[in-house]
This record gives C-alpha cells, sequence and structure tokens, in this order.
C-alpha cells in the first residue's frame, strides 16, 4: 500500500496554515469589494475569487457556501468600522457631547470614503436569510452595548433598549443617507444624529 502525504514544509516562508488564513483573508477582502459594488445576489463565488485571484477550488477550502462569506465580509467590516469609531472617541477625550460628535464623524466619514463596506453593511445584509438578519441585530446590540459603555457614568446606567433604538435610528439615517447620493453633509447627519441621542448626553 502506498500512502500519500500532504507536505507542511514551509512555502516561500508560510507555512500550509499560513497560506490558507491569506487565501480566507484575501477572498473576504474580494467579498467585501465585490458584495458592496454590484450586490451580494449578483455575485457569484467565480466573481469573488477572480477579484481574490483565486481558483474556485480554494474558496470552498474555506467556505461552505456564498453565504458564509457573506457573513465573514460583514463581520470584518463592521470591525473596520467600529474599530475607527473607538479610536475617535479616546481621541476626544471626556466630554461626552465632544465624544459622540467624533464617533458620529468617523462613522459617517468611514461610510462615505468605502461606498462598498457601506453598502455591504446598510443593504446587502439586509434580506439573504434568518442567519444574516440575526448577524445584523446582534450587531446592532453590540455597538449599543459598547456606545453605552463609553457614555456611561458613575451612578447612571443606559438601558439596553434605549441605546439599541438610539443606534437603530442611526444606522437608517446612514441608509438613507448613502442612497441619496451621501447628501446632506456629514455635519448635518451629525447634528441630527445628536438629536437622537439629547437625552442621553444631556444636550437640551
Amino acid at each position: 500500500m502506498t500512502l500519500k502525504l500532504t507536505s507542511s514544509r514551509p512555502y516561500r516562508g508560510l507555512s500550509q496554515e499560513e497560506r490558507r488564513t491569506e487565501r480566507r483573508r484575501r477572498l473576504i477582502a474580494a467579498a467585501m469589494e465585490i458584495y458592496g459594488r454590484q450586490g451580494y445576489r449578483q455575485s457569484p463565488v467565480k466573481a469573488v475569487c477572480a477579484e481574490a485571484g483565486l481558483t474556485e477550488r480554494y474558496f470552498y477550502e474555506s467556505f461552505g457556501n456564498s453565504e458564509e462569506l457573506l457573513l465573514a465580509a460583514y463581520t470584518a467590516a463592521i470591525e473596520e468600522l467600529v474599530g475607527e469609531m473607538t479610536q475617535a472617541a479616546r481621541a476626544a477625550g471626556q466630554d461626552r457631547v465632544k465624544r459622540a460628535h467624533a464617533m458620529l464623524h468617523a462613522y459617517f466619514s468611514a461610510l462615505k470614503r468605502n461606498p462598498a463596506s457601506a453598502r455591504l453593511i446598510l443593504v446587502e445584509i439586509r434580506g439573504v436569510s434568518q442567519a444574516a438578519a440575526d448577524a445584523y441585530t446582534e450587531t446592532l446590540r453590540g455597538i449599543a452595548r459598547m456606545v453605552g459603555n463609553i457614555f456611561s457614568t458613575d451612578g447612571e446606567t443606559v438601558h439596553d433598549l434605549f441605546a439599541l433604538g438610539v443606534v437603530g435610528g442611526i444606522s437608517l439615517i446612514a441608509l438613507q443617507w448613502i442612497q441619496q447620493g451621501y447628501s446632506p453633509s456629514i455635519d448635518e447627519l451629525i447634528e441630527v444624529s445628536l438629536q437622537l441621542g439629547s437625552r442621553w448626553l444631556n444636550v437640551p
């Protein structure tokens, strides 16, 4: 009997697992661009693989189907967006209004700077399946918890549903904004969004 062994030796300085991780990263990056540019339903696996510079066999190495890739791309896009928002919050200092303004500016600026990610986050994830709907809802809840923690003060707790309502409202504002061609200005959007959280921020 002849045994066929799979080599795990490094190739070009990368192990087999590292190469697989890199291929997965390339597929996710390609999906963020393709799904956001031309739509999830209009983007077959072949198109994503072509964007990533990989053959289809490598797609199935990491994902069972295109919906799994959609969820992975959505998660990656959200992580990038939240990272920018939290960094802006830290840089703004302790004043809650200034911090909120900075986070909103980071949010809307990121959406405008990267229309593909904006469409993926706000449009393409909706209506695909129950799993996608659950991912969208859980993302809103997670961001609401994060924002609630950032803006809570000693002796004050931000109600989960109130935080969720504010975050959900701002998400709808952003959706309408991109559908209107990124009009009105970001400054105007920030002012409108701050009104949603005025009670939260102690703004009259």
